[in-house]
């Protein structure tokens, strides 16, 4: 998990997001160590369960990430549902996977001291600044997720336990010099050869396909054929987001909202809190009596900071001098946050107990609560004022959009026209691939009602966000099955023409092969000399199928290569060892070869826990 955060983390604000991405996906990941749930499971590991809930958190973790590395790729393979469900797939094997190494590694008895969370944390970059472990940083991001210390650091102990195992087994796998040697000095040979390219365009002119080759075919393959079910809309839209690009809002209509809402930018007071804290343990009555003990220390003068750093309990505060952060009243627990604004700064409060543990809380500093000065606030003040107004049109105008479109069903034109926009139109789609706005359930609801498909009537008002609705309504419409056959036809004619031609190009490579087997010279040869495996002015099968013949001995060996539009005949010359490999190259393929062999071996050890366990899938979405 912490190696995935140094990937990714470029600088502080970068760090801070993809540190809640991943913290969040990892807690996901192992919330089951931390507590029960009744919720339905996704599978069942050896009678523990994965969640549901976890399933689909790492799944739209692992739709995030591959989204960010594809680009608008992603989209359209994301329209496509066998590959969203082979990620849903792989990213439960993963959990599944997760859980029988944690499982194998519990039996096992391997274990992480706390001493190795507390450096591993420390060392952490994403929990750093400026290289050095951040304490207020620590905490901040563990509050914005919403997580406990101590539940974090069981996380860090699951991941850490589980990493131990994985280490011990796929850090044993080496590869030998002579390994490394061998595949480095293939990767390194050249061949010379000689080729033909039979293209088969030339061919497609002298073939001709009946419309009964045609039929047949269509009638042999008519799962080729089956087309989903597709639809295209019509729809009128109201964003109040749009519309506030187009209110205007004055400096005075500004300054006079501020000054009758002066309390709405009051900054409340801060406190910077410290604590030394004792957890609540199995036996709360010890815990008790040693907090009273470290206040006992307290009032006899010993220093606040050096107890912390000393006797609490919350490591990390404790190396701070019992630091935490700045809070605002109401953040904390309402035990916790009464006693640190009772106090006077640099004071510290009895023994407070809350679901942390026992506390003595000390006001390290105040920050006065002030209004913030209008040049702070202005540009949010014209935010508000403009979403308001916007706000304020929206609600008119949607009342407006809901009485015309019902008072005339048939069409959206007089609608639109009342309102003072467009119709808009969308691409056909399937019910998987709605493009926005339209990609939400309840406009797909509408959208396939009988009323609204089968009569072609407007739609009601739908809500596809806060204050931004849609009316929708038939434009075109195609029922799922097979495609007729007059609309594939000239398709299915034009495929069989080129395959044909393929076989026609096929039958001459074979004459000219057995042609330059005999040693026919008027077959014209492209020579290619120290051809390389990675060569890209040669076309890739004529290169796969180089490296694919065997030594020639006395004479060159002949052979025909299928390629994209035709066929090859190539003849292979001779073969040339690799000239001084460098130990460069050597030491990368010895790199490459272990991470080869250590993905295996994880791999298999998955599987044999596997095999040996029992694995249900109780859910299949």
């Amino acid at each position: 998990m912490l190696e995935k955060i140094r990937e990714g983390s470029q600088g502080v604000i970068a760090k801070s997001i993809l540190v809640l991405v991943i913290l969040s996906f990892a807690f996901t990941g192992v919330s089951s160590y931390l507590g029960s749930s009744t919720e339905q499971a996704a599978a069942t590991v050896n009678g523990e369960e994965i969640g549901v809930s976890a399933l689909e958190n790492a799944y739209q973790n692992e739709r995030a990430r591959l989204e960010q590395q594809l680009g608008e790729m992603y989209q359209a393979l994301a329209a496509d549902e066998t590959y969203q469900a082979s990620i849903k797939q792989s990213v439960l094997e993963r959990l599944v996977g997760d859980k029988l190494l944690d499982q194998a590694a519990s039996e096992m008895g391997l274990t992480v001291s706390d001493q190795q969370i507390r450096d591993a944390i420390m060392q952490e970059p994403a929990f750093q600044t400026d290289g050095v472990f951040d304490n207020d940083r620590y905490q901040r991001i563990l509050m914005q997720l919403g997580y406990q210390a101590s539940d974090f650091r069981d996380m860090m102990r699951v991941d850490m336990t589980r990493r131990q195992l994985v280490a011990s087994l796929v850090g044993s796998e080496f590869v030998l010099p002579g390994e490394a040697n061998y595949i480095a000095e293939l990767q390194g040979q050249t061949r010379d050869i000689r080729y033909h390219v039979v293209d088969a365009t030339p061919y497609i002119g002298s073939v001709s396909v009946s419309d009964e080759e045609v039929k047949a075919y269509y009638d042999a393959n008519q799962s080729q054929f089956i087309q989903p079910e597709t639809i295209s809309l019509e729809y009128v839209e109201l964003n109040a987001a749009d519309m506030a690009n187009d209110v205007t809002v004055s400096d005075a209509d500004a300054q006079a909202y501020y000054d009758d809402n002066q309390r709405q930018y009051l900054q409340p007071e801060k406190r910077l809190a410290g604590h030394i804290l004792v957890n609540l343990g199995d036996d709360e009555d010890a815990a008790k009596t040693k907090a009273d003990a470290i206040y006992a220390k307290l009032t006899a003068g010993e220093d606040f900071a050096e107890l912390a750093k000393a006797e609490s309990e919350d490591t990390f505060s404790g190396e701070q001098g019992g630091q935490l952060d700045w809070f605002e009243q109401g953040v904390m627990e309402p035990a916790f946050d009464e006693a640190l604004f009772a106090l006077d700064k640099g004071q510290y409060s009895g023994v407070v107990k809350t679901s942390f543990g026992y506390h003595i809380i000390k006001a390290i500093d105040i920050q006065q609560g002030k209004t913030a000065p209008f040049a702070e606030v202005k540009d949010k003040i014209f935010a508000d004022l403009k979403n308001k107004k916007a706000i304020d049109k929206f609600f008119g105008l949607q009342q407006t959009l809901a009485d015309v479109s019902y008072e005339v069903p048939d069409t959206l034109s007089e609608t639109a026209a009342e309102l003072g926009v467009k119709v808009k139109t969308s691409p056909v789609f399937t019910r998987d691939n709605a493009p926005e706005p339209l990609n939400n359930p309840d406009v797909m609801k509408e959208a396939f009602s009988s009323s609204v498909l089968v009569d072609g009537m407007n739609s009601e008002v739908i809500e596809v966000a806060p204050n931004h609705v849609v009316v929708v309504r038939v434009k075109s419409h195609t029922a799922a099955g097979t495609v007729e056959y007059d609309k594939v036809r000239d398709g299915i004619a034009q495929r069989l023409k080129q395959d044909k031609a393929i076989d026609k190009a096929r039958e001459e490579a074979q004459t000219l092969m057995t042609a330059v087997k005999a040693g026919d010279a008027g077959v014209e040869l492209q020579v290619k000399t120290g051809l390389t495996r990675f060569d890209s002015d040669v076309d890739g099968a004529i290169v796969n199928k180089a490296f694919q013949i065997a030594h020639p001995q006395s004479e060159a060996i002949v052979d025909t290569v299928a390629l994209g539009n035709g066929y090859a005949v190539v003849a292979l010359d001779a073969v040339h060892a690799a000239q001084d490999v460098e130990q460069a190259v050597v030491d990368s393929m010895k790199q490459r070869l272990a991470s080869q062999y250590s993905e295996n071996d994880y791999r298999a050890v998955v599987a044999t826990l596997k095999s040996k366990g029992k694995v249900e899938y109780p859910v299949v979405e």
